[in-house]
């Protein structure tokens, strides 16, 4: 599971000493904890899906916030959002590719755009851009 790999590299960023790479951690298993206490309210359980969304907003709002320190100028600051963008990737399962979300949604029964959607949220959540997955799903009906 991906959340016992980012423990154990907190661990051994602790222990190398490394706060870059243990601050990037503190906040990542700080927004899995919110997240799995959500889950737990609504009766659900934390999947390795929610995991990879919450890793693939943060590399996100990593990404704007290199952009906005290369704006001005501070390329230290930039350099260290680079190597937790560089981490927090490393985590993140392969995305499937345009060709391999035709072919599921073509090996569906229903076409249908909410049964392609609910289909790829319950199977391949955090494996695929479902914004793409949507565009691909009305190009083929």
């Amino acid at each position: 599971m991906i959340l016992e790999k980012i423990k154990a590299a907190n661990i051994q960023s602790i222990k190398d000493k490394d706060t870059t790479a243990r601050a990037l951690y503190s906040v990542l298993l700080n927004k899995i904890k919110l997240e799995e206490i959500n889950k737990r309210q609504s009766g659900g359980e934390l999947k390795d899906g929610d995991v990879a969304a919450i890793l693939q907003k943060t590399a996100k709002e990593l990404n704007e916030e290199r952009e906005n320190y290369l704006k001005v100028s501070n390329a230290q600051m930039a350099e260290n959002i680079a190597k937790q963008i560089a981490l927090v990737e490393s985590y993140l399962p392969k995305m499937l590719s345009e060709g391999e979300i035709r072919k599921i949604i073509s090996s569906l029964s229903d076409k249908s755009l909410p049964n392609v959607m609910k289909h790829f949220k319950l199977n391949f959540q955090g494996q695929c851009d479902m914004r793409l997955v949507s565009e691909i799903a009305k190009g083929m009906q």
